[in-house]
């Protein structure tokens, strides 16, 4: 097997900084396990961002999201983390992170994070008639 997980995350120029535009990714198969039993917990994240300067490049990110499975981990505390080591890599002007975990229980958890660059200001949407 060639590919590793790692907590590497690269990234590469915005080709459009000049511009807000929103960058939408959905991991369907994203895993780690249950801090308290060791069973696998499966999720559904989604990364929603408006880059700044840097964008983050989708082969690191996916080997990042396998970095997690053989990890314990909280539902809140995975998120967050992804979170914080996002914006670290990217500097964004506003990320959204949002973890859609499978049914455990009877329970389904989704815990959604978000970043907020200081200086930005989000466009006002448009309302079309």
């Amino acid at each position: 097997m060639s590919s590793q997980p790692s907590k590497m995350l690269e990234t590469f120029d915005n080709p459009m900084p000049e511009r807000d535009y929103t960058i939408r990714i959905r991991v369907p198969e994203f895993t780690c396990l249950c801090p308290k039993t060791g069973q696998p917990d499966f999720a559904t994240i989604n990364i929603d961002y408006v880059a700044d300067r840097k964008c983050v490049e989708l082969k690191a990110l996916k080997l990042y999201m396998w970095s997690f499975r053989e990890e314990g981990a909280f539902h809140e505390k995975v998120t967050n983390d992804m979170l914080s080591d996002l914006v670290a890599a990217t500097e964004p002007r506003f990320m959204r992170v949002t973890a859609e975990f499978n049914v455990r229980g009877g329970i389904y958890t989704n815990v959604i994070a978000e970043h907020r660059a200081p200086d930005w200001t989000p466009p006002t949407p448009v309302v079309l008639p």
